[in-house]
């Protein structure tokens, strides 16, 4: 077979243009691609909600890459192990309690089953602002290259619309201070110190809608509620983003 340049690029713009252009109306964008964003998209695509997720980075997988550390080995607990369990994510015991899963594998079976499921991924995107309309609900993202933030251009960026978001952006809470910035009722706690097991047992709790049309899960949850973070321990974040795609399918009208 000959191979033409040309066609493969003309197959990648088309194949991306045509998945943008569907994206600019979904019924959930969920901003950060860490362990609970990838978990919360899995869920609400299997339950039949377009999904789009936004990463500002080129890769997926949030600080359980990493593991802890750079080991690339994470702990979850006895209450979290059936969501690895779900996606055939292999986990030894270690204690009682306490399971042990490749950081690597589990990213790369979360993002596999949100890609099977039909969710879609964004990365290199940073979100700038949010569109609150009249009805003050959060109803669209406004989104940009992340190297046009980096090298700090003067772009106009584009929007899309949604029905809810989901800000799964981690510690920094970056779709809740937006909104708060803009005058928002959201009081921001920020996050407390380290102490996992208050961190771990409060967490889903904290993952709520937090302001019309804006929902928490992951650390950003902990963040906005001023609760402790836990570390390597990633089976809040996998709870919580299961927790966070239930409240928004309910929501929506999409029940499990």
């Amino acid at each position: 077979m000959e191979l033409d340049e040309v066609t493969i690029s003309r197959a990648i713009l088309a194949s991306q243009m045509e998945t943008m252009l569907d994206l600019l109306e979904m019924d959930v964008a969920v901003v950060g691609g860490g362990p609970s964003g990838i978990t919360c998209a899995v869920y609400c695509a299997e339950m039949g909600l377009k999904v789009g997720l936004f990463e500002k980075k080129l890769s997926i997988g949030g600080g359980m890459w990493g593991g802890g550390m750079m080991f690339p080995r994470i702990v979850v607990q006895e209450e979290a192990k059936e969501v690895l369990d779900r996606f055939g994510i292999a986990a030894a015991a270690f204690e009682p309690g306490y399971y042990v899963a490749r950081s690597v594998e589990s990213v790369s079976k979360l993002t596999a089953a949100a890609c099977t499921a039909g969710a879609e991924f964004f990365n290199l995107i940073t979100v700038e602002d949010v569109v609150v309309r009249a009805d003050g609900r959060v109803s669209g993202l406004v989104v940009n290259w992340s190297p046009v933030e980096m090298a700090g251009l003067h772009i106009d960026p584009l929007m899309v619309r949604c029905r809810a978001v989901v800000d799964a952006t981690g510690h920094d809470a970056t779709i809740a201070h937006m909104v708060a910035r803009k005058g928002g009722d959201l009081p921001i706690r920020g996050e407390g110190f380290m102490w996992a097991e208050r961190a771990e047992g409060n967490i889903l709790d904290h993952t709520k809608e937090v302001f019309p049309g804006l929902y928490v899960c992951g650390m950003a949850a902990n963040a906005v509620a001023g609760e402790c973070r836990m570390g390597p321990i990633f089976g809040g974040m996998l709870l919580s983003g299961r927790r966070a795609a239930e409240m928004v399918a309910a929501a929506l009208g999409h029940q499990p």
